[in-house]
């Protein structure tokens, strides 16, 4: 077919007895020559490019043979249609009758137009699988920045700070390095097994050493073998079953706020048995540690100490001062014998009381009724500030549709109160994380998210709404699953 073929045409013959390829071209030559006049000979047409190679197709069968003819055009459309039907005045091929019949002619352009969109098809599919979203693309960026940052100390996975930093974070793996990596921390270096070296134990000798550990036994195990060949300052976990690597943002911080001097935790069963029920390491008051034994906290190991981390408060407290106290009461007592006035001594003596002894009884009966009076001021005084429980809280805030927030620290007592529309806000300006929240109203998942990053342990709320994602370490209960005393 030459290069500048526009068309094709297609036809089928048929002979009446044996013939041979050759047999029908000769015949197409020799039928059709003269037959349409000196500007569309055959041969010329072919000679000048006009028209292509005669391909012939051609089987024998029962004493007769068929096939198809295809020639290509360069010829406009008119001239190609009038030699297409010059071939169908074939009558003879050799000495055999024949018949021959157009099937059609096919635009060759449109052929090759097809042939382009399939082959665009395929090219255009290619393309798309290789296109990055701009958010992947950002994701990407950053993943290799993280990866580049991954490097090693003495053939361990470490952060780029954990050689220069005055304090480091030993954490279980490899992706546990990277997780904190992600959030900005570089001083993390992994031990990568339960059988800690003696590169990081000896490392952990000169720097303030924290241990992140999953909140699983595996964290247990390694904690211990940390604790017997290197030295470990302050002890902080996952949530439990939980692997440092699966933390967001605000999990990895709060549970590193939450971190707990190791002397702390080391007479328990397990030391996670240290951290409170509710995950992420909140703890209760007796566990607070004291301020003269905790330093400022390290930039390298909580990126987030200025953005609203709270300060441990110090659990000592200075004696009551003695000159506050109620001061006793001194009693006079007399020298020599009472004098008896005869009177006195003569209503004695014939069974009346005399006015000694009624001036004593008078005084013991009102020192009698005060000592009531005071027993039933301090019974009521008492049962004012007697401790509240849960329920109370739940009956007082939600049963009694305050339209208030309440929030409670790990003994149940009142943080702080406010407009349940002001949840979000009370819980994430509270100057001392809430334990418990109390509400009035539905429970969203903003207000679950807010919950987590600060360290809440649980929700108690008159709804609990729908949200789609639910922290691992915030319990969230309606109130009438609380059971009110």
């Amino acid at each position: 077919m030459p290069h500048s073929a526009k068309y094709v045409i297609h036809a089928d013959i048929r002979t009446s007895g044996v013939v041979e390829r050759s047999d029908v071209v000769g015949a197409i030559f020799g039928q059709t020559e003269g037959l349409l006049g000196e500007d569309m000979d055959l041969r010329d047409l072919q000679d000048a490019s006009k028209v292509g190679r005669i391909d012939v197709d051609i089987e024998s069968e029962g004493g007769r043979s068929f096939g198809t003819i295809q020639i290509a055009s360069g010829m406009d459309r008119a001239k190609t249609a009038v030699l297409a039907a010059a071939l169908e005045t074939i009558e003879r091929v050799g000495p055999c009758r024949a018949n021959c019949s157009i099937i059609k002619i096919e635009d060759a352009r449109a052929a090759k137009r097809r042939e382009i969109v399939d082959r665009a098809t395929e090219l255009l599919a290619a393309f798309e699988d290789e296109q990055l979203t701009s958010e992947r693309l950002v994701e990407e960026v950053r993943e290799r920045v993280r990866e580049s940052e991954l490097t090693e100390y003495r053939d361990f996975p470490a952060g780029p700070r954990v050689a220069d930093s005055d304090a480091i974070i030993v954490v279980e793996g490899r992706a546990d390095v990277r997780k904190l990596l992600s959030v900005g921390i570089k001083n993390a270096i992994a031990v990568e097994g339960t059988d800690v070296p003696e590169e990081i134990a000896r490392l952990t000798q000169d720097r303030t050493t924290t241990a992140f550990l999953d909140g699983d036994r595996g964290g247990d195990l390694i904690l211990r073998e940390l604790a017997q060949v290197g030295n470990i300052d302050y002890v902080a976990f996952a949530p439990r079953d939980r692997s440092v690597e699966d933390l967001d943002r605000g999990a990895i911080m709060a549970a590193l706020r939450k971190k707990l001097p190791y002397e702390q935790i080391e007479d328990g069963t397990t030391p996670r048995e240290t951290f409170a029920p509710t995950d992420g390491g909140t703890v209760t008051d007796d566990a607070t540690p004291s301020e003269d034994r905790i330093p400022e906290p390290s930039s390298d190991i909580d990126p987030d100490a200025d953005n609203g981390a709270e300060t441990d408060p110090a659990v000592g407290q200075s004696p009551p001062d003695p000159s506050d106290a109620d001061s006793s009461t001194e009693t006079e007592s007399t020298g020599g014998p009472t004098e008896t006035h005869p009177e006195q001594t003569t209503h004695a003596e014939n069974g009346s009381p005399t006015a000694v002894e009624s001036a004593e009884r008078a005084d013991s009966a009102q020192e009698e009724s005060e000592r009531t009076d005071s027993a039933g001021e301090q019974d009521e005084s008492a049962a004012e500030t007697a401790p509240k429980t849960l329920g109370d809280h739940v009956a007082d805030i939600v049963e009694a549709g305050s339209g208030n927030v309440r929030l409670l620290d790990s003994e149940f007592s009142s943080l702080a109160e406010t407009d349940a529309d002001d949840a979000f806000e009370a819980i994430e300006t509270a100057e001392e994380t809430a334990h418990t929240v109390v509400l009035d109203g539905s429970v969203t998942q903003r207000l679950v998210d807010i919950a987590a990053q600060r360290g809440v342990g649980q929700i108690i709320a008159a709804e609990t709404g729908e949200f789609v994602k639910q922290p691992a370490s915030v319990r969230v209960h309606a109130a009438d699953e609380i059971e009110l005393n």
